[in-house]
């Protein structure tokens, strides 16, 4: 049985743990929040034994082997490496980090606790996106990719009322890219690797970060353009065109369905069908990680996370993105 603290009190989170209660070894036993109030009435709501407001306690504490880390993406090096100082193992929401050099700190500090760490990327874990890469050599050679993710954000109408959520706060490392971007980038990581050249444009927020944009990424005989916004929405399935036929994938954040147009007429479905929650497949992969007693996941590994956090970087930089002020 692992047990799991739980940092942040908040719709992610509760998505987790609903999830990580369909895996047989999966214990929450604790949560942390600023608030003592939130953090008790979430720990009442979900039936969890131990609240912390104070995060060193927490990490120091014997109640728990493992933390899942959902906040602010510019607090996830620092808390993370503080559990893992504490020898113990971190799953860390995406995106993983503010920028590469905090990935390396991260990915440094759990080779030097002998702990293991992951980003919680949950798309390519899932039973859909596995059959994307048994499948995709039905299409033939890659002539193009393409893939939006955009959700107009509630959090939106607050930001143009003048206030300063989360989602919008350069000072922790939002914008779209990092929010809903990021689910484009990696899959392309996944199936591709590492692109030739990076080219980004971007819709500006007065706070500085990005609302929405665009990322052309260059391989060996093909592109792959992926769109992404907080303050617009898209309903366009994933594509991946090839010579002998299509490949779509619906709802690449959370696969649901995939199919191949087959260049002759004829649609293949090559959906699977999902009984458990989007997020049980990457605690699954986690806990089969720690498990195993490996620093990192063989499928989320550390490299896909690097080069994901370095075609993040180069984008914010190319669309002139306030960055946050850490490193």
């Amino acid at each position: 049985m692992i047990r799991f603290g739980i940092v942040g009190s908040n719709w992610i989170t509760e998505r987790f743990i609903k999830a990580g209660r369909q895996h047989e070894q999966f214990l929450v036993s604790a949560v942390y929040s600023r608030s003592k109030e939130k953090a008790q009435e979430f720990a009442k709501k979900q039936q969890i034994k131990h609240t912390f407001y104070n995060l060193d306690e927490m990490a120091a504490s014997t109640e728990i082997d493992a933390v899942y880390i959902a906040t602010p993406n510019s607090l996830h090096c620092e808390q993370a490496i503080l559990f893992m100082n504490n020898k113990k193992h971190v799953i860390c929401e995406k995106p993983f980090a503010s920028n590469r050099e905090e990935a390396e700190k991260m990915m440094a500090a759990a080779k030097n606790n002998g702990v293991s760490l992951m980003e919680a990327m949950k798309s390519t874990l899932m039973p859909n996106f596995l059959a994307v890469k048994e499948n995709i050599h039905k299409i033939g050679k890659i002539q193009s990719y393409f893939s939006a993710n955009c959700r107009l954000s509630p959090f939106y109408e607050q930001y143009k009322n003048g206030e300063m959520p989360n989602l919008f706060n350069p000072k922790l490392s939002g914008g779209a890219l990092m929010d809903l971007g990021v689910y484009t980038v990696y899959p392309i990581v996944e199936l591709f690797g590492a692109p030739k050249s990076i080219a980004a444009f971007g819709n500006l927020l007065s706070t500085g970060v990005d609302g929405n944009g665009q990322i052309t990424l260059e391989y060996d005989g093909f592109r792959a353009n992926v769109l992404f916004s907080c303050i617009s929405e898209s309903t366009l399935p994933t594509e991946i065109q090839g010579e002998a036929g299509t490949m779509l994938i619906h709802h690449i954040s959370s696969p649901k369905k995939t199919e191949i147009l087959i260049a002759n007429g004829t649609t293949e479905d090559i959906s699977e069908s999902e009984q458990l929650e989007p997020m049980y497949y990457e605690i699954k992969e986690f806990i089969e990680t720690i498990q195993s007693n490996t620093l990192e996941s063989p499928r989320n590994t550390w490299a896909k996370t690097l080069l994901t956090m370095e075609i993040l970087d180069e984008a914010r930089r190319q669309m002139k993105v306030t960055m946050a002020d850490k490193s």
